[in-house]
């Protein structure tokens, strides 16, 4: 690629098909819908259940850091149509999948490298700095988990040492940042390869075993 075209692309904003987003909001409103299953809920729990699980991070991305007039997610029917369309794709299709917990992993690892790659996205073509726009790509991918979770009275999973899950986001956010802005790669491919990268970094951590630890000891003294 020559300077002038590589300044260029550098410049101009870019965009990644609706299709991630819309993606990464059903894989989401189906983790969601699946925890409502595993709690009991009605038809309306399950469904705002899906919705915050689903539409969450992007709600928080859009109001905390873009700020660019109403959030996409209320203004576009499509979110919303996910969100109903993974909450009916539990309900229709749940009793026949044997192992939940799997499912729910799969459908939770893949949007959450969505989700990153939709806010870094959205980030650097609002013109916000490099670090600010993996800081939005991390509250993007985790946002509606943690809300999630908070709605169920579980301790969000971020928050625990355990398995890698905001740092696989931030993994594929770094991984797209480089091959989108570093080596001029079209910004579906990189952001395709970020979600596999991410995708992995939280499967291998958990088949693995890779862990984080906690800062401090029960006695709170900081160290291994």
């Amino acid at each position: 690629m020559d300077p002038l075209r590589a300044q260029q692309f550098l410049e101009r904003p870019f965009a990644l098909d609706i299709a991630f987003d819309l993606a990464a909001t059903f894989l989401f409103a189906v983790t969601g819908s699946l925890i409502a299953r595993k709690k009991r809920y009605d038809a309306v729990g399950a469904i705002v259940l899906a919705f915050v699980t689903g539409l969450g991070g992007a709600l928080l991305r859009d109001a905390l850091f873009l700020r660019e007039g109403p959030p996409a997610v209320i203004t576009d029917g499509r979110y919303l149509g996910a969100v109903l369309a993974g909450a009916a794709a539990t309900f229709f299709f749940s009793k026949h999948l044997q192992r939940l917990r799997l499912v729910f992993m799969l459908a939770d690892a893949l949007a959450l490298g969505t989700y990153a790659m939709v806010g870094e996205q959205k980030a650097l073509a609002a013109g916000l700095p490099v670090l600010t726009a993996l800081l939005v790509a991390v509250v993007n991918a985790v946002g509606g988990g943690v809300l999630r979770d908070v709605l169920v009275r579980e301790e969000p999973l971020i928050f625990k040492p355990g398995e890698f899950y905001a740092l696989a986001a931030l993994a594929g956010a770094v991984a797209f940042l480089g091959l989108a802005r570093g080596l001029h790669l079209p910004p579906t491919l990189a952001a395709l390869v970020g979600i596999a990268v991410a995708f992995a970094a939280r499967m291998l951590s958990v088949r693995l075993g890779w862990r984080t630890g906690a800062l401090w000891d029960e006695e709170g003294r900081s160290g291994p």
